[in-house]
């Protein structure tokens, strides 16, 4: 049997299966795997080298630690299906990747209330407004936002079960928004396990460029994924999970010591301010 033959026989057993789309995607993915090992002439040694790296992700992964979701991040698997099901359009707020903290459930807070729950870091006062394409405000939309303290670590990273640096909350009658955050900084995305490896080996960097994640649902709205970046900082350009976007860079306006704040609150030292509207996509 030829390679061409090989091929061409595994594509036909799922000639029978029941569901379209299944075989659709199915019969992709191994012509598509056969010409990989056909294009870089695979060794048994390199072959059995990928089960173990793909093992090695299995035993790592946890309920907070999804190594498989920070290998498609680090492929640019991730941005690319995010980029084939949510192309940008120009009317509503573009997206990017969820990310392996998410954490459904998270702390409500009211309208100006504080996400950092504990964690450490620079004040940073976040608000902004949710519309539709046409301008038409949308109220109650939930908005999740969470992100890491300035040790560059998620709250589900630390042993003591506390949820930090992050929450929900919903939009006024007007489509606004507004809380205190952290201001946000670049971090590494863990590095201690097998896609760490792979990286290193690749000599490319584990930072993201600093960002702060927001989640946008609201029933008759297309949810939204997606960051805010924060601009003028050098790692835009090197993002280790290729999710930067030019429209998702904002300022992070840096204020003095004893500058007042927009809802009275007394902060020690300095603080920033930065504005995000967010635009939906109709259902």
């Amino acid at each position: 049997m030829t390679e061409q033959e090989l091929t061409d026989k595994v594509v036909a057993s799922f000639d029978g299966a029941r569901d379209d789309r299944f075989r659709e995607v199915m019969r992709a993915l191994v012509r598509h795997a056969h010409a990989f090992v056909r294009e870089t002439r695979l060794t048994e040694e390199e072959w059995s080298a990928a089960i173990a790296f793909l093992t090695a992700a299995g035993d790592i992964t946890t309920d907070t630690r999804q190594e498989f979701v920070l290998l498609s991040d680090v492929l640019g698997v991730s941005m690319l299906t995010v980029a084939v099901n949510e192309p940008g359009d120009g009317e509503a707020t573009e997206s990017t990747v969820l990310g392996p903290f998410f954490v459904q459930d998270s702390p409500g807070i009211e309208l100006g209330g504080d996400i950092a729950g504990g964690a450490s870091g620079e004040p940073s006062w976040v608000e902004g407004r949710v519309t539709g394409p046409d301008g038409t405000p949308v109220a109650g939309a939930r908005i999740e936002v969470w992100e890491a303290d300035d040790d560059g670590m998620y709250d589900v990273q630390y042993d003591d079960g506390e949820l930090a640096g992050r929450a929900h909350l919903f939009t006024d009658s007007e489509g606004r928004y507004r809380f205190w955050g952290l201001t946000p900084t670049p971090y590494p995305i863990p590095d201690d396990g097998p896609v760490g490896r792979l990286l290193d080996h690749a000599g490319r960097s584990p930072l993201r460029a600093p960002h702060l994640h927001f989640k946008v649902t609201e029933p008759g709205h297309r949810p939204l994924i997606t960051h805010i970046f924060v601009a003028g900082d050098p790692g835009l350009d090197a993002d280790s999970v290729f999710g930067v976007k030019d429209s998702l860079v904002r300022p992070f306006d840096r204020r003095p010591a004893g500058t007042p704040t927009p809802d009275g609150r007394r902060v020690e030292g300095t603080w920033t301010s930065a504005s995000f509207d967010i635009v939906l996509r109709k259902e």
